[in-house]
């Protein structure tokens, strides 16, 4: 499969899994709807690193692409880890001191041994695996270290495109189970994990 191939493939799925969990949270509580909004921010960084990564521009790509496993992070620990004074805390109108309160919000690696106490294990592991995997990297672009600074030098590798590119449709693959757990819709995450497995050129491996 070609390196276009494989954006069109990703597109396609993008349009059918976003069709597919197209729900809204099964009640209107704050740690659901704040929950779900997290699931369509990490799945809008999702649609605007392919449109990155099919430019050729990989720095912005991998930059968004830790925007898109954050958001998804978040998601996961807002509806199972975080405490309802934190969700509060995400769930309030923006203004100035709403802010401040956010300032005292977990980050990523508290977040993450939050989850691996609280939260299901499929979805610590997934997590896990992509942040053991790819973090380091991912910092780097992030705060123009030494794999951005080679890549812009020496130019971007096919394979290195296509992979950033099934990291982040395999992010929307969790992205998509958690919009399940959220939906209430008992079918819903078989249904994704079916429609994932038509694209396997797509998706890092495993899924």
């Amino acid at each position: 499969m070609s390196s276009n191939d494989h954006f069109d493939a990703s597109d396609e799925f993008a349009v059918r899994l976003t069709e597919l969990v197209d729900h809204p949270p099964y009640d209107d509580s704050d740690r659901l709807v704040t929950s779900h909004l997290a699931c369509s921010m990490s799945f809008e960084h999702w649609t605007a690193v392919r449109c990155l990564l099919r430019a050729g521009l990989l720095l912005p790509g991998a930059v968004i692409h830790r925007s898109q496993f954050e958001a998804l992070l978040r998601a996961i620990w807002l509806l199972y880890a975080a405490t309802d004074a934190q969700v509060a805390k995400l769930a309030t109108t923006l203004n100035v001191d709403a802010e401040q309160q956010a300032k005292s919000l977990p980050l990523a690696a508290d977040m993450m041994k939050a989850i691996e106490k609280a939260g299901p294990a499929n979805a610590f592991h997934a997590l896990n695996r992509f942040k053991e995997n790819s973090w380091g990297a991912l910092n780097s672009y992030v705060h123009a270290g030494i794999h951005p600074m080679q890549r812009h030098a020496n130019g971007y590798p096919p394979a290195l495109l296509k992979s950033v590119l099934a990291n982040a449709n395999g992010l929307a693959v969790v992205a998509a189970m958690q919009v399940s757990v959220l939906a209430g819709v008992p079918t819903l995450q078989r249904n994704v994990l079916d429609l994932a497995s038509k694209y396997p050129d797509c998706m890092p491996s495993p899924i």
